[in-house]
């Protein structure tokens, strides 16, 4: 059984006795078998706590020498399967982060796969004189604006769009002496 589950228990049976009510059947013999029970429960507690507080290092002066030494002995083993658990838990965690670091390598080597792929492209289309790069991205299409109700009042809204004209743009651009800087520019 485990330390702590024995200890656990005493403790339990220890309140029980310690702060359990009487019930109305109950005998004088049952309350003096409850008492020792009590007693010998209230010992075995006092153990337990001197025992932790000599793990704790604290009230060591009334110890000989033989019992210090099971007490080093003992803390030597409980140190040791500390050590032993952390270790395991350190392997574990260092495996785990080397998997992770693979798997981001992985992902570094497809992206710059694809970032030098896009690059050529961009490199060959430039050499080769072209303006734009297809962009290969599918635009999501946007929802078209819901007429507005025309106003009765004095003030009605402007039909207009403001921003470039970007064909007009473009026609210029295709147009000018240069073939790189637009007419208006110059």
């Amino acid at each position: 059984m485990k330390p702590n589950c024995s200890i656990a228990k005493t403790l339990d049976r220890y309140n029980r006795c310690t702060y359990g009510a009487l019930e109305p059947g109950q005998t004088e013999m049952d309350t003096q078998s409850n008492y020792q029970e009590y007693l010998k429960l209230k010992a075995k507690v006092e153990v337990l706590q001197r025992s932790q507080r000599h793990f704790l290092g604290e009230d060591l002066g009334n110890l000989g020498s033989k019992e210090l030494e099971q007490l080093e002995h003992q803390m030597d083993f409980s140190l040791k399967k500390i050590r032993s658990t952390k270790t395991e838990l350190m392997v574990e965690q260092l495996s785990q982060l080397q998997r992770k670091e693979e798997m981001l390598l992985e992902n570094n080597r497809d992206l710059r796969r694809k970032l030098d792929e896009n690059s050529s492209t961009v490199r060959a289309s430039w050499e080769t004189g072209e303006q734009s790069v297809p962009y290969s991205h599918q635009a999501q299409p946007q929802p078209q604006p819901q007429p507005q109700p025309q106003p009765q009042g004095f003030l009605q809204p402007l039909q207009c769009t403001i921003g470039y004209n970007i064909q007009a743009l473009t026609d210029e651009a295709a147009s000018a002496q240069t073939g790189f800087v637009p007419d208006w520019m110059l």
